[in-house]
Parts: structure tokens; sequence; C-alpha cells
């Protein structure tokens, strides 16, 4: 289908969206083998009631000179409410492809763990668990990139589009009897900023044992990280198939400065290729000759103990029970890092573990009740009353 015609069908679903303050969003991409995603299929949809020529529509941007502002323009208006399903990569594609924000974001899988159901739960399991359909997903692993589409392609990617509004809406409403629909939008709204951007800098802060560079070696670590990004856009290929993490901070730790001793470190390559060796012995040469640069002198977490694992484990048998009371996915209150890293700030009588656990409307359900638990102001027990056994939560008196 030509650019025009597809131009043409977005304007369409555009209108439909704009009437319905709702579209649902998925996409297909292939990032194997290469610097970026490469965006592949755009899969939307708009409720039934809307009077367009037609309802759903699979967009292909890798045909024909596609002019996708119409579409752009439904993303970043946050009056129209954007569905999707564990849809973190998708946003980052839509906002990188077709230069826009995104500003009202929904995604069911965070939702559905705020209505009892499995977190991390699949589309499929979720659209059984809500609506009673099943789907068969025959083409998930098939080459994306290639044209044309099969049949089977076309109709797998219109499959993920056709029942999302449906599912979200039973969702919302489960949640508006629950009191937690708020909660709900509250966790997708860092979803609006997901981004594939790859910032060199904070690449670079994501180094292993980057902390442990001298001043002198961070700089060259830097600019290795520059010129591998180049390269690797250049050639549209993996950063790590230029080079390494593990062999960029040995470069700069050891600073080489023959071809001999680059080839002494692992992963950098034999003599036969000596193109390369002479290109990053420059850059090497323009590393050294950057400024010191000593690493911050940032306040670090209290480290793990021992004697913290009991009290991780009673952390966690609180939360685990809060949030089976409440009908919510244990996960979307806390992971392991986080009480970990609560546990051991109450240890050491600092300030407050900077965790989600302990923030919003975690904290109110649950953070809060977890803080006195570990200060000796709540007991836990277990009950064996009429509905089998289960943890018991009791507020202390007197001295704990």
């Amino acid at each position: 289908m030509s650019g025009e015609a597809q131009a043409a069908r977005l304007q369409n679903l555009a209108a439909g969206a704009r009437a319905a303050q709702k579209i649902a969003l998925d996409t297909e991409f292939m990032g194997e083998g290469r610097y970026r995603t490469l965006l592949c299929l755009v899969q939307l949809a708009i409720p039934e009631s809307m009077q367009a020529t037609e309802r759903i529509a699979v967009i292909d941007p890798l045909e024909g000179d596609l002019d996708g502002s119409a579409l752009a323009d439904v993303l970043a208006d946050p009056a129209i409410q954007v569905v999707v399903h564990a849809g973190r990569h998708d946003i980052a594609l839509m906002r990188r492809h077709f230069e826009t924000e995104i500003t009202n974001v929904f995604d069911t899988q965070i939702a559905a763990g705020f209505a009892g159901l499995a977190a991390q739960s699949s589309y499929d399991s979720l659209l059984a668990e809500i609506l009673g359909l099943r789907v068969a997903k025959t083409a998930s692993f098939t080459r994306w990139d290639v044209r044309p589409l099969s049949t089977e392609q076309m109709a797998y990617a219109r499959e993920d589009v056709v029942h999302l509004l449906e599912m979200a809406a039973e969702l919302e409403r489960r949640l508006s009897e629950l009191g937690r629909l708020e909660w709900a939008r509250e966790e997708c709204e860092p979803l609006a900023r997901s981004s594939d951007e790859r910032v060199p800098e904070a690449i670079f802060a994501r180094l292993p044992r980057i902390a442990g560079l001298s001043a002198y070696a961070r700089p060259l670590a830097r600019e290795l990280v520059e010129w591998r990004e180049q390269t690797a856009a250049r050639q549209n290929r993996p950063v790590q198939g230029v080079l390494s993490d593990a062999t960029l901070v040995e470069i700069a730790r050891r600073r080489p400065s023959t071809q001999g001793e680059l080839e002494k470190i692992r992963g950098v390559g034999t003599s036969g290729n000596a193109r390369r060796a002479q290109e990053l012995l420059a850059v090497i040469a323009r590393g050294l000759e950057r400024p010191p640069d000593p690493p911050p002198q940032t306040p670090r977490p209290p480290a793990p103990k021992p004697d913290d694992a009991p009290l991780v484990a009673l952390g966690e048998a609180l939360l685990r029970a809060r949030a089976r009371e409440a009908g919510l996915a244990y996960e979307l209150l806390a992971a392991r890092a986080d009480l970990q890293a609560i546990v051991a700030a109450v240890r050491v009588g600092g300030e407050e573990a900077d965790v989600r656990t302990l923030r919003g409307w975690r904290r109110e359900l649950a953070g809060a009740e977890l803080l006195r638990l570990l200060d000796g102001g709540v007991s836990l027990s277990v009950d064996h009353g009429g509905r089998g056994r289960r943890v018991r939560i009791d507020e202390r008196t007197g001295e704990p």
C-alpha cells in the first residue's frame, strides 16, 4: 500500500480516536543484529461504536513515504487515552519513529495487577481470563522486516489489537469498583516517557566496574563509549558486537599505547585486523588528552548483611499478606531489592530508603506499616480460623 493510502487510513482512524478519546496501539519490530530496533508494523484500533470506514488498521512504516503526522498528533493529545499491553517498548519506538510525545497511557498488563490478576500477565492469558477469549498465536518469531508479509503475519498482528480496548474497558470497570483505577493510572504515567534513545553518559554510568576506574581511566572510557556508539550507528550493528562492555572497561583501565599491548586484552581481536587496532589506538590517544575525571563522591547505600535476611523475609510476609487482602499482585508493591534497601537503612538508622515501596499509594497500603514492623511496633502471627491459616498482623502496644 502506498504512503498516501496509509496516511489517509491514519487520518480516518485519528478522527475516530478523537471522537472516542481512545485508541489501541501495538507494534511489531526487529531488534536482532541492529544498532537500534526497527519498527516494522503499527497496529491501531478504535472502539466499535465509532462511525469510521474502518476500526482497525495495520500500518506498514517500511512501505512508501508514510506521513504519520495524524497519528503523532493523536498520541500527543492528553485527551486521548492510548491503550497498550506491556507497552514500554512500543511507546519508546513510536516516540522515536514518529517524533512525538505520548501523554495518556493505559497499560492493561499493569492494570491487571491492580485487579488481583498475576503481574506480568501475557495478552493471551488476560484475554482468556477477562473476556473468555482464546486467540491463535503462530507468527510471533517470524521476520517482520521482510516484505511482502504473509497473510498469517497480518492476521497475527491484527489480533493484538482486536480485543485490546474491550479488555481495557473491563479492567477499568473492575478497578473503579475496587477504588484502584487512579492507582493504576498513576503507575502507567511513567510509561509515557519510555525511550530507547542511547545517551552516552547514561551508558557510561552503567558500565561494569566503572566505580573502580581511576580519574585518568574514566575519560578514556567515555571516549571509547562515544566511539563505539558512532561506529555501531554507522555500521548498524549491536554495540556489543563492536566492543563489549568488559573489553571497553579493560582498555580504559590498562590504557595500551601499542598494537601489541592492545591485542593482549581479551575481546580486542588479533593482529589480522590492524586497521581496527589503529582506530582504537587513536581513540585511546584522544581519551588520554581529556582532563582527569575523579569518581563522584556520592553516599553509598548501606551494604546488606547476613542478619538482614530474616527481616527481609518477615517484611515480605507482611507485604504479601497485604497484597493478598487487597487483591493486588505482590510484585506491584516491592521487589526483593526494595526490601533489602529498607531493612539496611533501618539497621543503620539513616534516612529512609528511596524505594517505591515507601512512596505514594504503596506507602499508604503497606509501606508505613512495614516500617513499624521493623521498628517493633507491628507483630506477625499465624491465624488459623475459619478461613484457614493466614498471616495475622497486629499493632503492638507498650514497649517493643
